[in-house]
């Protein structure tokens, strides 16, 4: 709940608020950071390099210092410490890649009303079809769940568990630090082929090839393969309407052995619907961008998992960014 009153300020202030988003998205498309990276550069300097508009790079290069992203000093501008942590390529902590996906989204976002008014998504999925948009999706969410996976994995207990399904789980980041955390237990990744690639990368970048595999396979369309004990459920019901998310979870019930632990990970809704903030935003983002998809309540994904029998439902004490949750159960004999 909003507990802050609306105001013409506050008002007018949501409203533009898409315009430092922009600024912000423009400035990672463009490099700017990374162009800049431990320098002091001029934006004469910066133009020639990206072959851009004097004018127009010093207008960008301004707003992004009202923002508190550069310095500028005389006519020199640097990177502020967060923007070197975060913004610049060559940092560990890079979060450009996310904030990409951002900015692919945009053009959908501004046709939100007409989604609202048909009902129907107004950009398909197979605009992840093309090559940078699925990187800056695939390595957007890389950059998040590195963010997220190790505190969430302390308190996920799967101590005896041997053989964990990571379901949607693109560059396969959760199973990696499941593996870490868990020297004995070892992992498949389950994603459609085109993030086989990423995945592979990314598995052998934590030398875990040995433990962890990519299983290439369409799991609304096909069968989950393979005996499993544990099953990670990562972001992948909200992009699915509630009939399709039965099957999947009813094809996950049955790849678990008796006793295994199935565990759902997504922007978790109170059963009102209204609230937090987060998970409601991002069910009008699913339905731009999908033909059924949405944000779940905590009672809407407990009914699914009681429905194939899984027992012992209880919700995690885990809140992650963005009112993130996780609910899980025991699969039973």
């Amino acid at each position: 709940m909003n507990k802050d009153p609306w105001d013409p300020g506050k008002l007018l202030k949501t409203s533009g608020s898409y315009w430092q988003a922009c600024t912000l998205q423009t400035g990672v498309h463009l490099e700017i950071f990374s162009l800049i990276g431990n320098d002091q550069l001029r934006a004469e300097e910066m133009a020639q390099r990206l072959g851009a508009d004097v004018r127009g790079i010093k207008i960008l290069l301004n707003a992004l210092t009202a923002m508190g992203l550069l310095i500028k000093c005389d006519d020199l501008y640097a990177n502020t410490a967060e923007a070197k942590t975060f913004l610049v390529k060559a940092s560990a902590e890079y979060i450009g890649h996310i904030i990409m996906h951002h900015h692919h989204l945009v053009h959908a976002w501004s046709q939100l009303s007409q989604a609202v008014v048909t009902g129907k998504p107004v950009r398909k999925r197979s605009s992840f079809g093309e090559a940078e948009e699925r990187e800056s999706f695939l390595m957007g969410m890389f950059n998040l769940a590195m963010e997220i996976a190790p505190q969430l994995v302390r308190q996920i207990d799967l101590e005896g568990r041997q053989h964990l399904l990571d379901l949607g789980g693109g560059p396969g980041t959760y199973a990696i630090h499941f593996c870490l955390a868990n020297p004995r237990l070892r992992a498949t990744v389950y994603d459609l082929p085109t993030t086989q690639p990423f995945a592979i990368q990314t598995i052998d970048r934590f030398d875990l090839s040995d433990r962890i595999t990519f299983t290439p396979g369409d799991y609304v369309e096909e069968d989950v393969t393979g005996t499993y004990d544990v099953a990670w459920l990562s972001h992948i019901l909200h992009g699915e309407g509630p009939e399709v998310c039965k099957g999947v979870i009813t094809k996950v019930a049955s790849a678990l052995e008796p006793g295994g632990l199935i565990l759902i990970h997504d922007f978790i809704l109170e059963d009102s619907f209204d609230g937090p903030l987060f998970p409601a935003l991002f069910s009008l983002n699913m339905l731009i961008n999908t033909d059924e998809g949405r944000s779940y309540s905590e009672a809407q994904i407990t009914k699914m998992l009681d429905r194939v029998g899984v027992k012992e439902i209880l919700r995690v004490p885990f809140r992650g960014p963005n009112d993130s949750g996780i609910i899980c159960g025991i699969v039973a004999g």
